[in-house]
């Protein structure tokens, strides 16, 4: 397995079960010494990141050096959650990678993630390797 340095989980934040199957097979493809873990909205995104929730009593787990997040879920969508992330304290935000990854064709999505200092990536869904790929060359193996 590939051990990339700061990369210690990756974090899919998509209320879809087979979307998150794929994804996590492409990444599973690339070999990386990741943790994988999966929640389904921004709430379980927001409670994972400040072990909060249903993460409270978890055994202590990485801080994901990448979030995969979806613009459209219920209980709390891509665009909330990002509202609630900026509240974080800089230790719970740390050097995490937000890439928004989305079927939204609406082009007023994409020009709101370009606009957010949260966001760095913009991407199409699916998940496919050569994006992870690049995306890991670009903010880990510098």
């Amino acid at each position: 397995m590939k051990k990339i340095s700061g990369l210690d989980c990756i974090l899919l934040v998509d209320d879809d079960d087979a979307t998150n199957f794929i994804h996590q097979m492409v990444i599973q493809r690339l070999n990386l010494d990741v943790k994988l873990q999966v929640v389904h909205n921004g709430k379980e995104a927001l409670e994972y990141l400040t072990c909060t929730g249903k993460f409270t009593n978890e055994i202590p787990f990485p801080q994901p050096g990448i979030v995969f997040l979806d613009i459209n879920m219920p209980i709390m969508n891509g665009w909330e959650f990002l509202e609630e992330y900026k509240k974080l304290s800089k230790e719970q935000k740390a050097k995490i990678v937000i890439a928004m990854l989305t079927t939204s064709v609406n082009p007023d999505d994409e020009k709101k993630a370009k606009n957010s200092n949260e966001i760095l990536e913009f991407i199409n869904k699916p998940l496919e390797e050569a994006s992870l790929e690049l995306l890991i060359m670009k903010y880990y193996r510098r």
